[in-house]
């Protein structure tokens, strides 16, 4: 503890005019009221707290450190979105060739298996007869702009990239195995993969996460009521997210890297081998 100054030192080292009988808890310097911040024990002057601040360790909020890199602006999330409005547009320009190039039927698989990853970029085209069409892509955009740049700034631009695609693709594998005779369209798939692999993380960080399973649960429940919805899609992604969230999680340190390219291509592996399979 600093010792009291002597009567000619009763003055504020900062401010000679003004005289104080208190005393910087660390240096022992008198300080005014306006010098002094409080701490857990006593006073600090100015000089003390800028030094203290100085050497105190910079840390990160534990969100954000979850993964490295993190992104500070979502740039994959926007592009996304900018490509499906472009695309939507396209479709409409185009009288519905972009539509049929690019939709998904299990029946094409065989010859043109890319449509399992461009139907993510394609919705149901406006028609004046189902003006209700609009929702289709306003929704999953919606839902890509509040989800996407929260988990792209956990994971960084290229695992995001990687999670979205990969959930597209096991969404267009459940629709191959679970329909038949059918063309479906929309970021659904990928959507659920988000919204799956938001709550595997948010749980693993301590997070509530209530809110988001009975967002996901009535999505569910809403495919399996509403006519011409491909729950299939959003189930597959749900899964296909929920799993490249785990290996995420379970590669997160630096020397882990080689292993966590190894397990998220070890799942494209496995749903192209079930892809070859359910398609031969």
């Amino acid at each position: 503890m600093a010792e009291a100054a002597d009567d000619s030192d009763n003055f504020c080292y900062r401010h000679p005019s003004r005289q104080s009988f208190v005393l910087c808890q660390r240096c022992g310097r008198t300080i005014c009221a306006e010098c002094q911040t409080q701490a857990s024990v006593g006073v600090h002057c100015p000089e003390c707290v800028r030094e203290a601040r100085q050497r105190a360790p910079k840390r990160k909020p534990a969100i954000v450190t979850a993964f490295r890199p993190s992104s500070n602006k979502p740039v994959v999330t926007y592009s996304i979105i900018a490509l499906c409005v472009l695309v939507y547009v396209a479709q409409f320009v185009s009288g519905g060739l972009v539509y049929q190039l690019l939709a998904y039927a299990p029946e094409l698989t065989a010859i043109q298996p890319w449509r399992m990853i461009t139907a993510a970029f394609v919705h149901s085209p406006f028609a004046l007869a189902r003006p209700t069409s609009l929702l289709h892509i306003a929704f999953n955009m919606y839902s890509l702009f509040i989800f996407g740049p929260i988990l792209e700034h956990l994971l960084g631009r290229a695992r995001f990239l990687a999670l979205y695609l990969i959930s597209a693709f096991g969404g267009s594998v459940a629709v191959l195995l679970l329909m038949s005779n059918v063309v479906v369209v929309g970021a659904s798939g990928a959507i659920f993969g988000l919204l799956g692999a938001f709550f595997i993380i948010q749980r693993r960080l301590g997070g509530n996460n209530v809110q988001l399973l009975v967002v996901i649960g009535i999505n569910l429940v809403l495919g399996f009521l509403i006519p011409n919805v491909a729950w299939q899609a959003h189930l597959g992604g749900l899964i296909a997210g929920g799993a490249v969230a785990f290996v995420y999680l379970q590669t997160r340190r630096p020397n882990q890297l080689r292993w966590q390219i190894g397990l998220v291509g070890a799942i494209v592996a496995a749903l192209a081998a079930v892809t070859i399979v359910a398609a031969g």
